[in-house]
């Protein structure tokens, strides 16, 4: 059940009209009073052909008047509205039902609180079977105002308790970190002007896709003002910039001026003090070793950087500190996804940018993200929209199927939490990061299954997997994708790689239970790892060595400039077929 506060409003009447009348569709039936503060001698328009919509309104406002005459500066704001909504799936509820439910949200909001003979007038009126409209004004008897801050929060509450004690479909309680819902206003005017999108949804899309590109916030506004949203920076007497407002082109107000949206009230994680947090991150120095080799592109770096969620994601009992970059790193995947979906072959661009607004609410919570931690994957994400070449097959196939699985530690991680928005946001996010991973494979799996090695070298093969991954190997040589994993795994002992310990390290970075194809996983996990030559382990050594006498830290192994040892005499009955 939902039930939706509108903006206060000022006339009675006029809301009345709406209530009572056909609607805008002729979707309105049988409209008619089910309760109110007072229902002895409250007039229905809908059951009584002699009470009109003006009588009513006097009725409600008579307090408003009252207050109004006595005081100087009159009340304008005082007709509250709240339509109470049951889910599609529920059943058809009575109007003595609508009844209670409508008392409880009057006591809950602060309207009518229990056992207040002082209280607001107001209305339930029914006019379908599925909702009814509340109406009240915001005057007491007493001449007061009610206290309805934080009334949404507690209405919220009750609706909780009531789709319990009804037997209604149970929604997850709020946390004040969602994106507010379009106005009807607001997609009527879409609908109006033949856009698919509200003007807030629309400029909500535009500033994510900014961010991958930009590094502070004065950058971002220049991104965008390039992009063609206009732009109302707000800045203090020294020119600092202290805010900032953006505009659709075409979005005009009934005056025909610019109407401007605040970052903060498209999204709550846009406001400017939240976006200088994520964009104004200092960057270390680059290790002198961990420049980008010849076997090295952004693709193949983002999917490094990705591995840095498994640490931070997977100890959920961690508290304070641990928590804030956990959620940094979340918020920072999401622009991870972005990136990728902005530079993605035109084939997965839908479903990753549908899993890129899906895992949206995933990037906030009520945990503060301590963004300085997570440089390692905005820095990919940046570096990923900032290429100049797309991905080749395998890279990209490695970095959707790590995306799928850093979605679901993510999902977990909120779900260890208790934020249950966060948690379906995420799982939303991994169906359509698993459909382009799937698609980003396919060519991949095609070739590789092409060439896969002879009977014996197969056998040979899966022994190795056998004893790698033990609790997985039957699922494993069942997955339809064996006959490639097979190829991968000679591919790389042909490049001096032990198939052995690349598994077992492939199992260690992703858990193979949950995987839909274990095969697939294991797949773009090895083709990654194996991508350069085996490591000259002498040369490991002495570079451990020397970077712990200097006190200077190591990068990824991945990174370092390896010299390729002479690969290992091939095992009998290896040869490719």
């Amino acid at each position: 059940m939902i039930a939706a506060i509108k903006p206060a409003g000022s006339n009675t009447r006029g809301l009345l009209a709406y209530l009572y009348g056909p609607g805008r569709h002729d979707e309105h039936l049988d409209p008619h009073l089910v309760t109110g503060f007072a229902m002895l001698g409250m007039p229905d328009p809908g059951r009584d052909e002699h009470a009109t919509l003006t009588e009513l309104s006097r009725h409600l406002d008579e307090p408003v008047r009252l207050r109004n005459s006595e005081f100087g500066k009159p009340v304008t704001d005082h007709v509250w509205h709240c339509p109470v909504r049951a889910a599609p799936e529920d059943r058809t509820l009575s109007d003595t039902e609508w009844v209670e439910i409508a008392q409880r949200i009057v006591q809950a909001a602060g309207i009518a609180p229990d056992g207040d003979d002082l209280a607001c007038r107001w209305i339930a009126v029914r006019h379908a079977d599925d909702h009814i409209h509340i109406l009240a004004t915001t005057v007491r008897e007493d001449g007061r105002r009610p206290k309805l801050h934080d009334s949404g929060i507690r209405v919220g509450d009750a609706c909780r308790e009531i789709e319990k004690d009804y037997g209604l479909r149970r929604l997850t309680k709020g946390d004040r970190t969602a994106t507010r819902r379009p106005t009807q206003a607001e997609m009527h005017k879409a609908e109006r002007l033949g856009w698919e999108q509200t003007s807030r949804e629309w400029l909500q899309d535009r500033i994510r896709a900014a961010i991958p590109h930009t590094t502070s916030a004065e950058q971002l506004l220049a991104y965008l003002e390039a992009d063609d949203i206009l732009v109302k920076p707000r800045r203090g007497p020294s020119g600092d910039l202290l805010g900032y407002a953006v505009g659709r082109p075409g979005d005009l107000n009934k005056d025909g001026q610019q109407i401007y949206h605040p970052g903060g009230k498209i999204a709550p994680d846009l406001s400017l003090p939240k976006l200088e947090a994520r964009l104004e991150t200092s960057t270390p120095e680059e290790h002198p070793t961990a420049r980008r080799n010849r076997h090295t592109t952004a693709w193949h770096q983002a999917t490094d950087a990705r591995d840095t969620l498994h640490t931070e994601l997977t100890d959920t009992s961690a508290g304070g500190s641990g928590d804030a970059r956990a959620q940094a790193h979340i918020t920072a995947l999401g622009e991870l996804i972005e990136a990728t979906a902005q530079k993605a072959p035109a084939d997965l661009r839908a479903q990753l940018r549908s899993a890129s607004r899906a895992f949206r609410r995933a990037e906030r919570s009520q945990i503060r993200a301590e963004d300085r931690t997570a440089r390692a994957l905005r820095t990919a994400a940046r570096d990923i929209v900032n290429t100049a070449t797309g991905p080749d097959g395998s890279a990209l196939a490695a970095l959707t199927a790590a995306l799928v699985w850093a979605a679901i530690l993510a999902g977990r991680w909120h779900e260890a939490k208790g934020h249950a928005h966060q948690a379906d946001a995420a799982r939303q996010a991994v169906q359509h990061l698993q459909a382009a991973a799937d698609d980003a494979l396919a060519p991949t799996l095609t070739e590789l299954k092409g060439r896969r090695p002879m009977e014996e070298a197969r056998r040979t093969l899966a022994s190795d997997v056998r004893a790698a991954v033990p609790e997985h190997a039957e699922r494993i040589l069942a997955d339809p994708g064996w006959p490639a994993l097979a190829t991968v795994l000679a591919d790389a002992e042909a490049g001096g790689h032990q198939p052995h310990q690349l598994l077992k390290e492939a199992a260690a970075r992703r858990e193979l239970g949950t995987a839909h194809s274990p095969a697939r996983v294991l797949i773009t996990r090895i083709q990654h790892t194996s991508r350069n030559p085996a490591p000259n382990r002498r040369a490991e050594a002495a570079r451990l060595r020397s970077t712990r006498a200097t006190g200077v830290s190591a990068p990824p192994p991945d990174t370092w400039p390896l010299k390729a040892t002479a690969a290992p005499a091939r095992r009998p009955g290896r040869p490719l077929g």
